[in-house]
């Protein structure tokens, strides 16, 4: 058959410039169309191997023709009416033809981000959203099509706005993973089916309107029963929440957490962090990562009353918690030392944005997040966690100074945010402003609380529900 000798084509990709030059393009993409699917499916295997990736990349300006002439005859489009439309997994031969037009899309994607936005107009991102999503047997196509839903949401704005607009996408995300909430996935491609699911909801929750939709749709309630279930599941919700209830815009979603009694669950895991999680792509060092965004961002967009629920809670337990966030603070400002220490090693010279980048991966990012809940929490009515913080600074360092240890990596926070980060660079503003009044003043002219448990002050007030945000 044509389509069979014309694989020989992948092996000459300087060719791929000829047969666009010829029209064989349009004639290939017409071929889907075909009543026989044993032809249709020639045809996907036969376009797979010409989008290999490993072509693609090896070749940019000989393939660019073919995979822009591609697209400009709307083979996703194709793709979409006259393959996944048509054929099932049933069938073994029909399967692997949809296998090969998912793989033909990765590379697509890969070569031509931008062919995203083509995927959303031409009908692809909705089909992969219902085949990721579909309550079935899990089979490798299952797994492909989560993969490439991924992977759209995270390269198209577009596309998170389209996920909810016509049916509730992310419903169709809360209600495919709750199938992990008690259990775990069979085989190691399901769990990466799982994880999959996980960074598609994180990406679409970075846009503001969908975290109002996951609330909606109760995510945090179906999060916190993965936490409480520690199964393969919990590290992602975990993930989930730092998104949802980051800062600036998951207010709603922070107040929620707190009412729900989300504490009960965020605490323990702050407290101990997974020697070994079960989630490869999981580090220690990321779970902490998550659950000191948590609860910085609780911290800072609760409500008065939920605020001072965190805060509490570092007073239980003769402090405990506290201990834990110098332990914690200490431990990352190592490893953002060791880190820097390499660099200057080995002689490598960064401008300042690079450079800042690079300390947020290496550590900075995290002890930024631990920096502003110890602020918080010694500036806060518990005078007692304030005096815990500083006892373990000087043993541990023999500083007992809160603010000399807090106050650089405040102050480079401040330096890195952007004007339109306003509330945020008030709030720092604010807090080392205190932390320096607090460490100039004795402590019963700080504070002062009254019998009814709130709080009142002298003129050099640092209670820390006062803290702007």
């Amino acid at each position: 058959m044509a389509v069979q000798e014309m694989h020989a084509i992948a092996t000459q990709p300087s060719l791929y410039g000829k047969i666009v030059e010829m029209g064989i393009v349009s004639v290939i993409i017409h071929l889907l169309a075909h009543e026989n699917t044993d032809i249709v499916g020639a045809v996907c295997h036969l376009l797979q191997e010409l989008c290999d990736i490993e072509i693609l990349s090896e070749n940019d300006e000989s393939v660019a023709v073919l995979i822009d002439d591609l697209l400009n005859n709307r083979i996703i489009e194709h793709f979409v009416s006259q393959v996944l439309s048509r054929l099932n997994n049933v069938d073994k031969d029909e399967e692997e033809a949809i296998h090969a037009v998912f793989s033909t899309m990765e590379s697509i994607l890969d070569f031509r981000p931008q062919a995203a936005e083509n995927s959303i107009d031409q009908g692809l991102f909705v089909e992969l959203m219902n085949r990721a999503t579909l309550k079935s047997a899990f089979d490798p196509n299952k797994l492909y099509a989560s993969q490439l839903l991924s992977v759209i949401l995270q390269t198209s704005e577009n596309a998170k706005a389209k996920l909810v607009e016509k049916k509730d996408g992310i419903d169709f995300l809360l209600r495919a993973l709750a199938s992990y909430k008690r259990k775990d996935p069979a085989t190691a491609d399901e769990t990466e089916h799982m994880e999959n699911l996980f960074d598609a909801l994180c990406a679409a929750l970075l846009r503001k309107e969908n975290r109002l939709v996951f609330l909606k749709d109760e995510g945090n309630e179906l999060m916190y029963l993965m936490l409480k279930e520690k199964k393969a599941s919990r590290e992602g919700a975990l993930r989930v929440l730092s998104y949802v209830t980051a800062v600036p815009d998951g207010v709603e979603n922070c107040d929620h957490f707190v009412e729900m009694f989300g504490l009960r669950v965020i605490f323990p895991l702050f407290m101990k962090t997974p020697s070994r999680t079960k989630r490869k792509d999981t580090t220690p060092v990321e779970h902490e990562e998550h659950v000191c965004s948590i609860i910085e961002a609780l911290l800072y967009s609760c409500s008065p009353d939920n605020r001072q629920r965190v805060l509490s809670k570092f007073a239980e337990n003769d402090c405990e918690k506290v201990e834990r966030l110098v332990e914690l603070f200490l431990s990352h400002s190592d490893r953002l030392r060791r880190y820097m220490n390499r660099l200057k090693k080995q002689g490598i010279e960064m401008d300042d944005d690079e450079l800042h980048s690079e300390r947020l991966n290496n550590g900075f990012y995290t002890l930024s997040k631990i920096a502003l809940i110890l602020a918080d929490v010694c500036l806060s009515s518990y005078f007692t966690c304030k005096e815990k913080a500083s006892n373990l600074f000087r043993m541990k360092t023999k500083n007992p100074s809160v603010k000399d240890h807090l106050e650089p990596i405040l102050s480079e926070m401040l330096e890195n945010l952007g004007e339109e980060a306003k509330n945020q660079r008030d709030r720092i503003d604010l807090i080392l402003s205190q932390l320096k009044m607090q460490e100039e003043g004795p402590p019963s002219e700080m504070m002062v609380t009254d019998e009814s448990g709130e709080n009142g002050s002298s003129d050099n007030n640092v209670d820390g529900n006062n803290i702007s945000h």
